[in-house]
Formats: C-alpha cells, sequence, structure tokens
C-alpha cells in the first residue's frame, strides 16, 4: 500500500487497525523488559546453551546462588523459563525457541 496516496482517514483507520490492543502491547513491554537487566539476559544466554541448575549458573556466571534464584524467579514469573525437578534439584531451560530469536535480532541490531 502507498501511504503517500492514501487518505488521512484511510490512514488513521489502518493505523488503528495495525496497532495492537493495550493487553497486547503491555503484554510485549512485559516480554522485552526481561532483556532490560543484564543478570536475566547472562542467565537467559546460558539457558539458551544448555539446561541447568542454580548452582551450576551461579558458578558459571560468578553470581550469587541468591541473585540467580531471584532473578530466575521473575524469568519465571514472564515464563521465559520452565524448569523440572529431579529429587531436590531443579534444572531450568529456556521455554521456548522465541527468547533466543529475540536475543540474535538485539544482537544483530547493536551489530554483533
Amino acid at each position: 500500500m502507498d501511504l503517500n496516496q492514501t487518505g488521512t482517514n484511510e490512514l488513521h483507520i489502518l493505523i488503528k487497525e495495525y496497532v495492537p490492543s493495550n493487553g497486547v502491547l503491555a503484554d510485549m513491554c512485559a516480554f522485552f523488559s526481561v532483556f532490560s537487566d543484564i543478570t536475566r539476559v547472562k542467565i537467559l544466554t546460558a539457558l539458551l546453551i544448555s539446561e541447568l541448575c542454580v548452582t551450576d549458573i551461579a558458578e558459571s556466571l560468578n553470581l550469587n546462588q541468591t541473585t540467580v534464584s531471584h532473578q530466575l524467579k521473575l524469568l519465571r514469573d514472564a515464563g521465559m523459563v520452565k524448569f523440572r525437578r529431579n529429587g531436590k534439584i531443579i534444572y531450568y531451560r529456556a521455554s521456548n525457541k522465541y527468547i533466543e530469536d529475540a536475543m540474535s535480532v538485539g544482537a544483530k541490531h547493536i551489530g554483533l
């Protein structure tokens, strides 16, 4: 569609149809806000490589376990990680491929 030849009224209608609802926008903002913290991005990056427990994440990334546990709770609440229990140990992994896609696009955007 050539927007230069679209009337103002049609353009307003197109924009109203294209822009998601406030609920969808709020969900998108929540999704992208996860990437605003370096520690969470480090943890997600590690979990894209392998399923890990808190101890492994903490040791691999040189973080304390309390910090890792807190960030994993936020990531779980945001639906970014899944977990499974094996006895007393809980293993975490990225919840889906779209997380890796979003991180990849972000890296491309900044020129990596």
